[in-house]
């Protein structure tokens, strides 16, 4: 993509209105654009970078075995009357009447519409385990909707959905999403803790917070530093088979938000050189409900032994569009952005320092043809603005990788490379250069 034809509205001063470092970088970067209280539009920047992000998040829910579907943003309310909760929801649930009278929501979540849809088809044990998930856009009208895509009314969700015959099932299910999310979150170079959550009046312990740790945090969690260090599970596994070892290894050690810290715990299950206090955001959640909306809804399945009984069910979150923020708070300098390799929205930047000059044109038009061949995407400054200013607008919306293109390098044979994450610089030919970013 060449800069002079693509939408990237950066601005040079911090947007008075953002008070935390991901929502003025977002609305600086030109990536997102406020258009009501807590709803964005997404900018060709920004919206790359959440395609991205969804496509790892699928590609994980489908490793471990979930199916994809998607399911409508408007519910009928009876659904939810059904289940009980629509007159206890509350005010954050956008309700609305269509032209016949009838009543409707826009979802902030889908519990009982994936329960309906399985109760009409699932009839016996032989049609289970499932894990049902979908992304899709939410509502949910916050009152104090702040921290742009962090904490905002409308939001892209992935809500998984898993159905058992039994406790032992729905455990087995409760692993594979643990697993996949550990992963999935590695993948967008994220270090994500699960820390154990409230599960409320249900009960039980099935209940965890993926919690990544940031400076900037929106709250305080307590761990065990060995937690941090432990490595993502690894994608080749056997999705079938026993995965309660590799969540024993992470739930054993002591890791808590600050609702439900012990602090009296913590130092007795964690050595003073092992406790570590830090800031952290939530990126997903994953709970065992049980019985919950089956038993309301009467989505019953009959056992090996004939006898009906409930479908066990969990549910499995990750804010897609919530990842994009937190990725930023954790990953960022005073200059801008720092994306990690697999979300950034371009692999590289190419800098034409002199557009209009044959011969620096000629070896950008090169670089980026060499590039595309190598299969990455790069992004071809070819305006006419001074060179501060596209090295700043580079900084600042995070590309991995910056080539610069000069007159005087090009009559070297030489370019500018340089590694956005630690900002290290070379100059080397562009042979060179080029089988650097293709790694």
């Amino acid at each position: 993509m060449r800069l002079s034809r693509f939408f990237l509205p950066v601005l040079k001063e911090n947007p008075s209105e953002a008070q935390i470092v991901s929502h003025r970088l977002m609305l600086r970067a030109g990536m997102i654009r406020q258009e009501a209280a807590g709803i964005y539009a997404w900018l060709p920047l920004g919206f790359r970078v959440l395609k991205k992000i969804e496509q790892i998040v699928r590609e994980e829910m489908d490793r471990a075995g979930a199916v994809e579907l998607l399911m409508p943003t408007l519910q009928l309310a009876d659904l939810w009357r059904e289940s009980g909760r629509y007159d206890d929801y509350g005010q954050e649930m956008l309700r609305i009447r269509d032209r016949h009278e009838r009543e409707m929501l826009y979802g902030p979540t889908n519990e009982e519409m994936i329960t309906e849809i399985v109760r009409a088809s699932v009839r016996s044990y032989k049609d289970l385990p499932k894990i049902l998930y979908h992304i899709q856009w939410k509502f949910r009208d916050e009152q104090r909707p702040r921290f742009g895509v962090m904490r905002g009314r409308e939001f892209l969700m992935k809500d998984a959905y898993g159905f058992d015959v039994d406790e032992a099932g729905a455990v087995r299910s409760y692993n594979k999403m643990f697993v996949a999310y550990l992963n999935l979150f590695d993948r967008m170079g994220l270090k994500a803790v699960p820390m154990r959550a409230d599960t409320g009046p249900i009960g039980g312990d099935l209940s965890h917070e993926f919690i990544i740790l940031a400076e900037t945090g929106e709250s305080a969690v307590f761990c065990h530093k060995d937690l941090v260090d432990m490595p993502a599970p690894g994608i080749d596994l056997d999705w079938d088979g026993d995965l309660q070892p590799l969540v024993d290894a992470r739930t054993r050690l002591y890791a808590a938000t600050e609702e439900m810290h012990d602090q009296k715990r913590f130092e007795a299950e964690a050595p003073e050189d092992k406790r570590l206090s830090a800031r952290g955001i939530e990126v997903g959640h994953i709970f065992f409900f049980g019985e919950k909306y089956s038993k309301a809804m009467k989505a019953n399945v009959a056992g090996p032994d004939g006898v009906e009984r409930p479908i066990q069910m969990g549910s499995y979150g990750v804010g897609v569009s919530r990842l994009l923020g937190a990725i930023i708070e954790a990953s960022h300098d005073d200059a801008g952005i720092i994306w990690p390799d697999s979300v950034a929205p371009f692999d590289v930047g190419i800098i034409n320092m002199r557009p209009g000059d044959a011969a620096v044109d000629a070896v950008c038009a090169e670089a980026y043809s060499a590039l595309k061949a190598a299969g990455k995407d790069p992004l071809l400054d070819d305006t006419a603005e001074r060179a501060g200013a596209k090295f700043a607008t580079m900084d600042l919306i995070g590309l991995p990788w910056q080539l610069v293109v000069g007159p005087k390098g090009v009559a070297d044979g030489v370019v500018e490379l340089k590694r956005r994450a630690t900002g290290e610089r070379r100059t080397l030919p562009m042979t060179e250069a080029l089988a650097a970013i293709a790694g």
